[in-house]
């Protein structure tokens, strides 16, 4: 059994003041997001697991919208391909390389001598309709469990996203530097 994360110390007063002491030297003890990372980690593993069980070697979770857009729109510079699913460039060509050492995609000479196109392997093409059963099945699941909580993640994306609108993420952050002594 594991233990709750946010048990108070049971260990003597000196042992506490110690550890409390620690915490206050390494602010990363305390996240906020380290929780919803930690959610969409166990997630993907368990999509990574649905694949391991399935047999499909090589395939990474966080290859899928990619390898799905390709199959759905044929193949793209590293530009496009980056822009049809919101990336950055540099994220995508990383991507890419990972994909192509995997055997799912290859480049081929671009329009131009300084674009290249990335295309499908034979391997991809042949898993594209298991990836989009996974797809479906994936985001159905994802319904479900939006449906069993009482504040979907989706409306939280959303309400977040509006609150930003208002204030942006970069200005609530250097207000708060504004404030500490240590940003100076």
């Amino acid at each position: 059994m594991t233990e709750p994360r946010n048990r108070p110390d049971s260990r003597t007063p000196a042992a506490s003041a110690a550890s409390a002491a620690s915490n206050e030297s390494d602010p990363t003890e305390q996240s906020l997001w380290r929780p919803l990372r930690l959610l969409q980690a166990a997630m993907d593993a368990d999509i990574a697991r649905v694949y391991a069980e399935a047999r499909i070697d090589g395939l990474k979770p966080s290859f899928v919208l990619e390898l799905l857009r390709l199959h759905s729109r044929g193949p793209m510079t590293i530009t496009e391909l980056a822009e049809s699913v919101d990336r950055t460039h540099s994220a995508l060509s990383q991507k890419v390389a990972a994909m192509r050492a995997a055997g799912l995609v290859r480049t081929v000479a671009g329009p131009d001598a300084r674009s290249k196109r990335v295309t499908l392997t034979a391997k991809a093409r042949r898993m594209a309709g298991r990836l989009a059963a996974e797809w479906r099945a994936t985001e159905a699941a994802l319904a479900e469990l939006e449906a069993e909580i009482p504040y979907p993640l989706s409306q939280v994306v959303t309400d977040l996203e509006q609150a930003l609108q208002r204030k942006s993420f970069h200005d609530r952050i250097t207000e708060k530097l504004a404030a500490d002594p240590e940003w100076e």
